[in-house]
């Protein structure tokens, strides 16, 4: 089970994502440090069972079972080569302002289309729930 406590940041800055890891397993030399972590866009998602999950802040992959010698940039290009960070193959501080108002774009459109996709399924979950009901007052089962 992931956290929950990230879920409506955007963790935009490099920053913001290296406060965000609470634990994490591997030390500041690592090749899979927090620091190292951040720059490639991962934001801690963990919790205190699995220590060693992290997001995307742009397309939300989440990856766990990470090893103190994995390279953040490579795996979340073999996990995620469609990701727009991924694509842009830089940190956060190379990066410019329309290339930044770009990545942010691409946060929001995903986050509207998860909210519509869980509306919709709901709403259909809903439906069917009350088709049922129906069936059954009619002796349909």
């Amino acid at each position: 089970m992931v956290s929950t406590e990230n879920i409506e940041k955007v963790f935009l800055l490099e920053t913001d994502r290296v406060k965000s890891f609470k634990k994490w397993p591997y030390s500041g030399t690592s090749s899979c440090s927090i620091q190292k972590m951040a720059e490639a866009g991962f934001y801690w998602n963990g919790n205190d069972n699995e220590e060693d999950t992290a997001a995307c802040f742009v397309c939300g992959k989440v990856l766990d079972g990470w090893e103190e010698t994995d390279a953040p940039w490579e795996e979340h290009k073999k996990h995620a080569p469609q990701c727009p960070f991924v694509k842009f193959g830089r940190p956060e501080a190379e990066l410019t302002v329309e290339e930044m108002i770009d990545l942010l774009e691409a946060i929001m459109k995903a986050r509207l289309q998860n909210g519509y996709n869980t509306m919709k399924d709901g709403l259909k979950a809903c439906i069917e729930k009350k088709r049922k009901e129906m069936l059954k007052q009619l002796g349909k089962n």
